[in-house]
């Protein structure tokens, strides 16, 4: 027996999931706007280059003063400074990285965008 407000056939459900499907339709097409400069909050490249370049001038400033024990720990090789220096150049890198290459959200291109440039991966 059908519920009496199941007038159509009792399709409830899929109108349910028609409406369900057609809202994350219109999410995606909002995030998918190649405007849309919050896509960048989700580079990891960023978060990645950032860190490596704080903990790169922390550690390259800290083998700057190495003490004498320090440098005799470590067979007089500075390890402090080129560590320091080896995470800096690699931090920058990310940074050039993301900025050089940003990211493209998939989907239809947009005949405005005149960018000759291959997308990034």
């Amino acid at each position: 027996m059908s519920h009496p407000l199941d007038a159509g056939g009792g399709h409830r459900a899929d109108d349910a999931a028609d409406a369900d499907d057609d809202l994350a339709a219109d999410d995606r097409s909002e995030f998918k706007n190649a405007k849309d400069r919050s896509s960048k909050l989700f580079d990891l490249r960023f978060l990645i280059g950032g860190l490596f370049t704080l903990y790169g001038v922390m550690v390259t400033g800290a083998g700057l003063f190495d003490s004498a024990a320090d440098l005799t720990k470590s067979g007089g090789v500075r390890i402090n400074l080129w560590t320091g220096l080896g995470m800096l150049a690699l931090g920058l890198l990310f940074l050039l990285w993301a900025w050089r290459r940003p990211l493209l959200l998939g989907g239809g291109s947009d005949p405005a965008d005149s960018s000759d440039r291959p997308p990034a991966h």
